[in-house]
């Protein structure tokens, strides 16, 4: 199942059924105006949303045509937007490029940090840049949308809690990072409002490339009209979603609509590109002294998709432009 969220002037917009090709889309019923209600009351919501899906995906119903500027995040705004960091070949990359020895708990211990939610970019809106020396970068990523998770919950109970997942643009001020971080104190102006696709989908449209709590996607980067990132999302995300969902959980539950990161999708086999222009500065960095990839400008263009084995757009595409 495929749902979006048009913009209709309020500020959760109104949700939308989508067909599996992504063309044309109905109303959810007036009882679940919404996907955060649909979220909140999941066990009565998903199977009507599920009938108006079929009917749409046999042309039982024909729907109405997208529009993908009128779409906000399928999470307008969220109770929490949590991301995490599980592709350690960016960590090890990170710590590389500055000559520092990864944690000793690199392997066992998540990296976790907590982005703001209250205002979440649609997947046309324009990532608005102040000021050009802040070092704007996009982080191509997945993320899951979870159900009400109980404290203590494990890994091995965790994907009946998983209900959606999206395409993220997690955007980064890098050259604001290290003042940051210096204070000890972690994340906050370095950043700003994240993007989403413009689909959401449950985990069963994945067919094979949900297993093991890991979405086996490629996650395509395009940067003003060239693919600089082609990277699979599967193999090497050393911590699945689910051990996320144990590590958020162990001393606090969380609400239906809580969103959860993978981090920054990246991979060992360089051919593949990069899902950021930090980890391609870290590698410039490593191989010559010093980084040549310049961050983001005004007027500059990202585009973000993930596609499975058929080459099918999972969620739709992320297209943004710098203002």
């Amino acid at each position: 199942m495929k749902l979006a969220t048009l913009r209709d002037g309020t500020r959760d917009g109104k949700l939308l059924v989508v067909r599996r090709d992504g063309a044309v889309y109905a109303p959810a019923p007036d009882t679940w105006p919404t996907l955060q209600r649909a979220l909140d009351d999941w066990g009565h919501a998903e199977p009507a949303l599920r009938a108006i899906a079929a009917r749409l995906d046999s042309h039982a119903e024909p729907g109405t045509p997208i529009d993908l500027t009128q779409l906000a995040a399928p999470l307008p705004r969220a109770y929490e937007w949590i991301d995490g960091s599980a592709y350690l070949n960016h960590v090890r990359l990170v710590r590389k490029a500055r000559g520092a020895e990864p944690p000793p708990t690199l392997e066992t211990d998540p990296l976790i940090y907590q982005g703001g939610s209250g205002d979440l970019l649609g997947p046309r809106d324009a990532i608005e840049l102040v000021d050009v020396a802040w070092g704007l970068d996009y982080e191509s990523e997945i993320a899951v949308i979870l159900g009400d998770v109980p404290l203590g919950t494990k890994a091995a109970d965790a994907a009946q809690h998983v209900r959606l997942l999206v395409l993220v643009n997690d955007i980064t001020l890098r050259n604001l990072i290290p003042s940051e971080l210096a204070k000890g104190f972690g994340f906050f102006q370095s950043k700003p409002a994240t993007a989403f696709g413009p689909f959401a989908v449950t985990p069963d449209e994945l067919g094979d490339a949900w297993r093991d709590g890991r979405a086996h996607l490629r996650v395509r980067s395009t940067y003003n009209g060239t693919v600089v990132g082609d990277c699979d999302s599967g193999p090497e995300m050393h911590f699945s979603f689910l051990q996320l969902v144990e590590h958020l959980a162990k001393t606090r539950r969380f609400v239906a609509g809580t969103i959860l990161g993978s981090g920054t999708v990246s991979n060992e086999d360089r051919a593949r590109g990069v899902s950021c222009f930090a980890e391609a500065r870290m590698i410039e960095t490593i191989d010559t002294g010093k980084p040549v990839t310049p961050f983001m400008k005004q007027g500059d263009r990202i585009q973000i998709e993930a596609l499975d084995a058929a080459g099918t757009s999972v969620f739709g595409q992320i297209d943004q432009v710098v203002s």
